[in-house]
This record gives C-alpha cells, sequence and structure tokens, in this order.
C-alpha cells in the first residue's frame, strides 16, 4: 500500500471521535457537490446522466436500477465505460464498509456491460477508481477497461495499478487496498 493509500485509510478507517465528524463534513461538501436529500446535484454531469437529462450521452442496458452505465467521453481502451450510482455521493474517498455491497454491484454491472458487448476474457480487465485530486467529476464513478493488455501508453500510466491517482478494484481479489477492508 502507498503512502497516500495508506493515509486515505487513515482518513476513512481510523478516524474517531469530532475530527472524523469535521473531515467527514468536509469531505462530503467538497466532494459531494450541493446534493440535496434526494441525491441529485444539478451542477453534477454524473446526476444529470443518470437522469437522462444529457442528451448526448447515451445509457447502456443496466439491470440495476440505482446505476447508470455509459461509455466515458475519451476512452483509454477499446471497451472503456463508467458505472455510475444514480444517488449523487462523493468520490472514493468518501467510501466506507457499507458501500461494499455498492461497489461489488458496480463491478457486476461492469462485468455484465463488457459481455453484452463481446468481452469475454475477464482476465484482461481493469476496473478502479482515480483518487482525489486526480478524479475529473466529484460523483463516484468506476471505470471499466478492457482489453487492459490493449491500453495505450498514456492510458497504462493513467490507469496505472494502485498508483497515487488510481486505485484498481480487483475482479479476483474482491478488494479495496486504498481503506483496508475487503469485499
Amino acid at each position: 500500500m502507498s503512502r497516500h493509500q495508506s493515509q486515505g485509510c487513515q482518513l476513512i478507517g481510523a478516524m474517531a471521535g469530532p475530527e472524523a465528524a469535521g473531515a467527514a463534513a468536509a469531505a462530503e461538501g467538497s466532494e459531494a457537490g450541493n446534493g440535496d436529500r434526494d441525491g441529485y446535484d444539478g451542477k453534477c454531469v454524473f446526476c444529470r446522466i443518470a437522469r437522462r437529462e444529457e442528451p448526448g450521452t447515451a445509457l447502456l442496458p443496466c439491470e440495476d436500477e440505482d446505476l447508470v452505465c455509459f461509455r466515458d467521453i475519451k476512452p483509454g481502451a477499446p471497451h472503456h465505460y463508467l458505472v455510475v450510482p444514480v444517488k449523487h455521493m462523493g468520490n472514493c474517498k468518501t467510501l466506507k464498509s457499507e458501500h461494499i455491497p455498492l461497489v461489488r454491484r458496480m463491478m457486476e454491472v461492469g462485468k455484465a456491460v463488457l459481455q453484452k458487448n463481446n468481452f469475454n476474457d475477464l482476465n484482461d480487465v481493469r476496473m478502479g477508481f482515480h483518487w482525489p485530486p486526480f478524479c475529473s467529476i466529484a460523483h463516484l464513478h468506476l471505470h471499466v477497461l478492457a482489453p487492459a493488455s490493449q491500453l495505450g501508453f498514456l492510458s497504462r500510466i493513467y490507469y496505472r495499478i494502485n498508483s497515487y491517482w488510481f486505485i484498481t478494484v480487483s475482479a479476483t481479489q474482491l478488494s479495496f487496498t486504498f481503506v483496508g477492508f475487503h469485499l
């Protein structure tokens, strides 16, 4: 685990008391945007996409009503999809142990979309989250890239496994290395 990821563990898992409450409020305020009680932030492009308010973005078939999936506008691989919760939530830094089922479902949706698009080598897939401040949209979104073996030079850097900026969610190990708990 890198130093940056270790700091994430401290922020998410090891804080207690008033410091944790203050950090959580600051993270949600700065990371989650201006979401209302319905989990919608009109300033968030992913919230608008999830509610079909962005006509230029086609949603891919998704069997989970709490998630949407669509193609990345700057694909790093022949298959590059984003799986996004419909309800606005902050980036991966805000994840806690109770979000394990959500991330599992996001991974399952990613795998299903790959298979529906005739990609079946699930050993050649990279899934993960960009770690703040390296994420451009402050709404949780899982990158699903395949085949990982065909990532270009810049994509191999940008989506580097468990780097300071990209935290891999392993489909085989099913673990969150950045928060120190296993799925």
